[in-house]
């Protein structure tokens, strides 16, 4: 059967048929709508790399030992383009894949995953719970703090950032602005307006 381009209504069953936890759907939203952001802002195909952000961690709560293995197993097994499955499993270079992220897509997959999940945690620990009044300085001083968010692999988003050849303050103000735009699913959008 010849390789399908996936709709996000497919890939949101897929996404929803391997994770049940409530935390990691959230973390895929995010991340879709921080990668739809930087596709839109680069003139890229927004639907592309909005679904390669929804499905990058599919295999995470099922089969965490066998992160990235088993998504490119799955997606094999439905169909999808080779690009999509590749870009998916470079988000895991160095940890539990093999493939170097090449592509400007797979290099701000690779770099924004793990900010993501450092902004979230910044949100919630201010007194509006939101990304809506979040500042590049705030998050900036939550970084220097290693205890905060420990496990966010800094050096990651660092490296990221150095392959997309921006400043980490530029890669976190996006960030920031990309999950602004899918505040309200992701619970960040708290209770300032």
């Amino acid at each position: 059967m010849m390789n399908s381009i996936p709709t996000r209504d497919d890939t949101l069953r897929l996404l929803h048929e391997y994770n049940q936890s409530d935390s990691l759907r959230k973390h895929a939203y995010a991340v879709e709508g921080v990668m739809r952001y930087f596709a839109k802002k680069n003139g890229e195909d927004e639907e592309k790399w909005g679904i390669i952000g929804l499905i990058h961690d599919l295999d995470y709560e099922k089969y965490p030992d066998q992160h990235c293995t088993k998504t490119k197993e799955i997606l094999e097994n439905n169909n999808w383009p080779e690009e999509y499955i590749r870009a998916v499993i470079s988000h895991g270079w160095g940890i539990c894949s093999d493939v170097e992220p090449q592509s400007t897509l797979e290099k701000t997959l690779y770099a924004i995953d793990e900010l993501t999940g450092l902004i979230a945690a910044n949100a919630m620990v201010r007194p509006s719970k939101s990304v809506m009044d979040m500042s590049v300085k705030s998050v900036k001083k939550k970084w220097k703090s290693p205890a905060f968010a420990a496990g966010v692999d800094r050096s990651i988003i660092k490296k990221g950032a150095e392959m997309l050849g921006v400043e980490i303050g530029e890669l976190i103000e996006d960030t920031i602005m990309g999950m602004r735009d899918v505040a309200e699913e992701i619970g960040l959008k708290g209770n300032s307006v």
